[in-house]
């Protein structure tokens, strides 16, 4: 169920039913897999355990209580695996406990779990319908190790066995699951719909074709089916998760935080949801409700993310030599799947901080040494956690600052539109006249903070990142002016390139200027993009040829052109 749960982070949530014999189990059954539904872990294992409390030697009994741990947040598999294991000890043909164990192979990057999946399957002679349906979610689980054509394969199977006694609705969940991996959108909406049609509980359709919606960038069609899931059950909690994620890309932190109390109050205290509440909160720049709710259960959770997010927490204080302890045990504890690019910026970002305060020569030089290196790596990666370059321009105390801004020059439109934002902060069109009032002023303060309220509001839309750069550069922090060309470059779409030659041409050559002496080869690569985008742009060919004559001088200062200012103006224009 990981796309009602988790639409940025890597994780699975599994709803299934078995058809016992026992009616008080198979009710026992349901109830516990309506609650991992409602992310209420906790209440799901209390179920669970009283099944096995009751039923010790039911071997299936412990494949319920094991998946728990998988379908949470971030999967736990040492524990899913210790039930797993008893499941088999206690029956050598228990094929769901044999399907957990290949799937805790999956979640951890291992392939050979898939024929192992297919080896069981071939075992059951495809006669068990929850076999196969089991069998098909651990096979569409994580995306790295997903095998969405042979999950289709087993769900159609086990909705062909399942349809003498009716399907469950999560078989057709899956099947929509299935489908959105195939990035087949069409066919996942037309799953989510039959299981619409037989859901109890339509709550946990609509979120799913919600989120789905959000997957597709429909944002309006997303908000519909959302609000349509808490209409028809108000305690639905992955409902309020989905809402806070809605909001959280409309920059809408206040809302976003009411929905997430909404979803901890409908949710439950397991730790593992207490921890992913931490998180959210932290998407939200809430830190003190982050630090709050993460501190509650610090203790309670053995997953070592734990640790980094305290680390993003305590740098957001500038205690730096807390945040660098952290980040050094998760980095210790972690697997290596989970080590992303953005940490090595935040190690970066860190060192810059220790090396504020450190007093020996060699310490501090390795110091800003690493944080270059850590910093330009996650740059490089084009990891956009943070904002990497601002963040270290914070902390050396280059970043620009609002309180600069009325420190520039004004006029009476811009005190005008000042007026304008605060009464509508979220106006684009009055934010773009206050920017570009700001440039003509050559308030460059005003100009780059504007610029950042529209690319926050409008993340995807290229020219707010291109008149960041051009503000920069007119302020001279030329290293934030070519990471903003830079972002220029990344977010023109393909399609775009042809009506924004000349923009293009001029990011490119920016960024070669600026380049030209700590990355050689980047500069001789972007110089020749640039004339080959506008081959009559003298400034580009001038700097080609020179970065290629091997010996040529190339020192001296980038002035701001006409070519420069026309480039400028033509962008923001669109």
């Amino acid at each position: 169920m990981k796309y009602i749960m988790n639409v940025t982070k890597k994780s699975a949530i599994g709803i299934a039913a078995v058809f016992l014999v026992n009616f008080s189990f198979g009710q026992s059954i349901e109830q516990g897999i309506a609650s991992v539904d409602s992310q209420k872990y906790a209440k799901a294992r209390d179920i669970y355990n009283q099944m096995i409390t009751q039923a010790p030697t039911e071997a299936e009994n412990y494949f319920y209580l094991g998946d728990t741990y998988l379908t949470q947040f971030e999967p736990n598999f040492e524990k899913a695996s210790e039930y797993f294991n008893k499941g088999v000890t206690l029956d050598r043909k228990a094929y769901l406990n044999k399907i957990g164990l290949a799937t805790v192979k999956l979640g951890k990057g291992d392939k050979s779990g898939i024929t192992d999946i297919q080896a069981i399957v071939s075992d059951s002679r495809e006669k068990d319908a929850e076999v196969l349906y089991r069998s098909a979610e651990a096979l569409t689980m994580f995306d790295a190790t997903s095998a969405p054509d042979l999950a289709i394969d087993y769900l159609n199977k086990a909705i062909a066995r399942a349809d003498r006694k009716g399907v469950p609705a999560y078989y057709y969940y899956t099947l929509g699951d299935a489908y959105r991996i195939k990035k087949i959108p069409g066919d996942a909406m037309n799953a989510y719909d039959k299981a619409s049609a037989v859901a109890q509980n339509k709550a946990s359709v609509f979120t799913r074709m919600g989120t789905l919606w959000m997957a597709a960038k429909q944002w309006k069609l997303a908000k519909e089916k959302i609000d349509q899931a808490i209409a028809v059950d108000p305690t639905y909690a992955p409902a309020y998760r989905a809402l806070a994620t809605y909001d959280i890309f409309y920059q809408k932190n206040a809302e976003a935080n009411a929905a997430l109390i909404n979803y901890a109050k409908y949710a439950d205290e397991d730790p593992s949801t207490q921890l992913e509440i931490a998180k959210l909160y932290f998407t939200t720049d809430d830190y003190a409700n982050s630090k709050m709710t993460l501190d509650k259960v610090f203790d309670k959770v053995e997953d070592p993310i734990k640790f980094k997010l305290r680390a993003y927490l305590l740098y957001q204080e500038a205690n730096y030599a807390g945040a660098k302890q952290d980040l050094d045990v998760f980095l210790q504890k972690a697997e290596k799947s989970r080590i992303l690019d953005a940490d090595k910026g935040l190690s970066g970002l860190i060192d810059a901080g220790l090396a504020k305060t450190e007093t020996d020569p060699t310490k501090k030089a390795a110091l800003l040494a690493s944080s270059a290196k850590n910093v330009a790596a996650a740059v490089a990666a084009k990891d956009e956690t943070l904002d990497w370059n601002l963040e270290l321009a914070k902390i050396n105390g280059t970043a620009m600052a609002a309180s600069s801004v009325d420190e520039g020059a004004t006029t009476p439109a811009i005190e005008a539109l000042k007026k304008q934002v605060q009464a509508n902060p979220k106006d684009t069109d009055i934010l773009f006249k206050l920017a570009t009032s700001y440039q003509e002023a050559k308030n460059w303060t005003g100009a780059v903070l504007t610029w950042q309220k529209m690319s926050n509001l409008i993340p995807d839309w290229a020219p707010a990142y291109y008149s960041q750069a051009y503000a920069y550069q007119q302020a001279e922090k030329n290293d934030l002016a070519a990471n903003y060309y830079q972002k220029y470059i990344d977010k023109v779409k393909p399609a775009e390139v042809e009506a924004n030659k000349q923009t293009l041409s001029y990011a490119y050559f920016a960024v070669a200027f600026f380049d030209k002496d700590s990355d050689l080869a980047k500069a001789k690569e972007y110089a020749a993009k640039s004339v080959q985008l506008n081959p009559n742009y003298e400034d580009a060919v001038k700097l080609n040829a020179q970065l290629n004559a091997g010996g040529a001088s190339t020192s001296g200062t980038m002035q701001s052109t006409d070519t420069t200012k026309k480039a400028m103006d033509s962008t923001v224009a669109k």
